[in-house]
């Protein structure tokens, strides 16, 4: 161990990329055709450690779904997650380390699938203008 203390004698140049002089295929899962899914259910201090392991190439997504820690079911369909999110919602903790916390980030897929539902409703029922305008809207998103 080096028994220097206090800042690093030279500051870095550039930052450290990983995977700096490999190719990425844009079809593999973290490619820009199948991007990483949204951090969601977890604490903002978790939301950062997966932020940084996706940043510095060290985030290894989930191949099949895992175990949830409460209810045993293989629920868990995001990688680090211990919690499947019906646990994490009902208990009202971090699904990653189980802590309670006021503010949770991300949002619920049933929210999601609830706010689509709302948008194809307004869809149907809007004049053809409209509509089209909606659409123009979300495919921009």
């Amino acid at each position: 161990m080096s028994s220097r203390r206090g800042p690093p004698k030279h500051q870095n140049s550039y930052a450290w990329k990983p995977n700096a002089g490999v190719k990425i295929n844009e079809k593999e899962v973290g490619g820009k055709l199948r991007p990483y899914s949204e951090i969601t259910g977890v604490c903002p201090r978790c939301k950062e450690q997966i932020d940084w392991k996706r940043r510095y190439g060290k985030y290894k997504p989930l191949t099949e779904p895992a175990k949830c820690q409460l209810c045993s079911k293989r629920n868990v369909r995001q990688a680090y997650h211990n919690l499947c999110s019906g646990c994490a919602k009902e208990q009202k903790v971090c699904a990653k380390c189980r802590c309670r916390v006021n503010q949770i980030v991300g949002r619920d897929s049933a929210e999601v699938e609830e706010e689509q539902k709302m948008l194809e409703e307004a869809i149907k029922n809007a004049r053809e203008r409209d509509r089209r305008t909606l659409l123009r809207a979300v495919s921009v998103k």
